[in-house]
């Protein structure tokens, strides 16, 4: 009960009058937006609140913003529509079930402590279906409790357990097709191997904001293999010395598509991962290839293959070319040989 003194002395019951208009509005339908011919219409909505955590400031504070124009608009004698979503689908609702049948003390005290989840009912978050219903119910209650002018015989929820919305989302996209806007082919994403799926940035338990990197595998012809050295400078090829290994990392020889390469074994399973097709042939020392040489392409130079304990077998390849010109890393590793 929250009173506050008014004029003259008069306590004001806030939260009954809350209440009262609250529920008026949601019996009554007040904002339930029926077609009016002949009347201006507009539509309001906002992105989808994610349902694995409660709603907090920054969704009262974005949909109040919307809410008044909502309500601004009506005044000005449109016929305003405002429906209301939650976001079902991503990895994060699934992830975190995992997390609980697992036990993840971290994550159930968040649940208990900031979300004042009931015990009885984190038990069943392992099954995300019901997670993401339990937070559906409770997040809609915030929604209403906050006044916001909804239709909400309009809600739902974006995945298949909605078959409306999942047919319209299926439209969409072959309407988008035939149009000529969506082609189907490859493009670099972010990876999970466990989970083998690509993962959105907020689908992530750590690494927001990082993108795909793009490198150049520039391949050194040593006999009958190839040695690809990952680069984001391709045009320093023309300065390359000599290619360094880690003597004590073991290597692999693979064919890749056809041709035989010889690179790190996280290299393999990355490669793997972009549709390449390895076949491992045999395991490498990377001191087996100490005093080889390899071609440059372009120049056909021959260059030698020297040892560097620098060398990441899980970066890139596995296999650097040294531009000392270019990179003062080099020239100080050619140095201390």
């Amino acid at each position: 009960m929250l009173n506050i003194s008014g004029a003259k002395g008069m306590e004001v019951d806030w939260r009954s009058i809350e209440e009262k208009w609250k529920n008026k509005w949601l019996n009554e339908g007040v904002f339930e937006a029926d077609p009016q011919p002949g009347k201006p219409k507009i539509f309001v909505t906002f992105p989808f609140p994610y349902v694995n955590g409660r709603l907090h400031v920054g969704h009262g504070f974005s949909a109040t913003r919307l809410d008044v124009y909502a309500r601004f608009k009506r005044m000005q004698g449109y016929n305003v529509l405002f429906p209301f979503a939650w976001h079902w689908t991503g990895e994060p609702i699934v992830g975190a079930a995992e997390r609980i049948s697992k036990g993840d003390e971290k994550l159930i005290k968040t649940l208990k402590t900031i979300d004042k989840v009931p015990d009885e009912e984190i038990k069943k978050f392992t099954d995300p279906v019901y997670m993401a219903s339990y937070y559906m119910r409770e997040n809609k209650k915030t929604a209403i409790d906050m006044g916001f002018s909804v239709d909400w015989r309009r809600e739902f929820h974006t995945t298949s357990y909605h078959p409306a919305f999942s047919r319209f989302v299926t439209w969409q996209f072959n309407r988008l097709k035939k149009l000529g806007y969506i082609v189907k082919g490859t493009h670099p994403v972010v990876w999970c191997p466990h989970c083998q799926s690509p993962t959105g940035d907020h689908d992530r338990l750590e690494g927001e904001g990082v993108s795909p990197e793009l490198y150049v595998l520039v391949k050194f012809k040593c006999g009958e293999d190839y040695l690809p050295a990952a680069t984001f400078r391709p045009e320093t090829i023309f300065g390359a010395t000599n290619v360094w290994v880690n003597p004590e990392v073991d290597y692999i020889e693979a064919l890749v598509d056809g041709e035989k390469w010889i690179i790190s074994k996280p290299a393999m399973l990355k490669l793997k991962e972009q549709l390449k097709k390895v076949e491992v042939l045999r395991e490498v020392k990377g001191k087996e290839l100490l005093g080889l040489s390899c071609k440059v392409p372009l120049t056909n130079r021959e260059i030698p293959i020297l040892p560097a304990s620098f060398v990441d077998p899980e970066s890139g390849t596995g296999i650097v070319f040294s531009v000392p010109a270019h990179a003062p890393y080099d020239w100080l590793a050619l140095r201390d040989l």
